[in-house]
């Protein structure tokens, strides 16, 4: 499989990309649900620094996703498809880029507001974003958990996208993201 993409299939490092960057929402949203269900104590503050290590690194592959999406030729949508879908495939790719971006960034930006350190793995620590409010802090609090419910909604509508052009299209859309496949 070539490393870059083609007009006919997405190349090794966006395949990488994107399901790594899947492999990580899964985990976020797992520590995010064990952290949920823990008393306030080290266990929790524990969950809570990885969720945040994988919410920076989440936000890292995705600009590098972009670049490298910016930098390449990608396959185009599947000339059969109609308007209507063509621009819902593409207002879903964008909502997930802004949502990907946006979710971190929202988590970020909270825990600045509650005076909580965001570091990379322990290796270094971020700055604030902001300066510490209790206020600022519950207002993050919700917009965080609306955009990562968003996000949800929307890779569940990408899923169904790509499943419906395997299954109903019966088109290679799903297999040019799938490696050690053919298109």
């Amino acid at each position: 499989m070539a490393l870059r993409n083609t007009a006919r299939r997405w190349g090794a490092i966006a395949q990488v990309f994107h399901w790594v960057i899947v492999a990580l929402i899964v985990v976020q949203v797992t520590l995010a649900e064990m952290a949920d269900d823990l008393p306030n104590g080290m266990r929790k503050l524990t969950l809570l620094a990885r969720h945040k290590s994988v919410g920076i690194t989440i936000l890292g592959l995705v600009i590098l996703r972009l670049a490298w999406r910016w930098l390449n030729e990608h396959p185009p949508l599947p000339e059969n498809l109609k308007r209507y879908e063509q621009a819902l495939a593409r207002f879903s790719h964008a909502a997930l880029y802004v949502l990907l971006i946006a979710v971190p960034l929202s988590g970020w930006t909270m825990s600045s507001a509650r005076g909580f350190p965001v570091s990379w793995f322990g290796f270094w620590q971020l700055p604030d974003l902001v300066p510490k409010s209790r206020p600022l802090y519950e207002a993050l609090l919700t917009t965080h958990h609306t955009l990562a419910w968003t996000l949800l909604a929307v890779i569940a509508l990408h899923v169904l996208g790509a499943l419906k052009h395997h299954f109903w299209h019966k088109d290679d859309v799903l297999k040019r993201m799938l490696p050690f496949t053919r298109t």
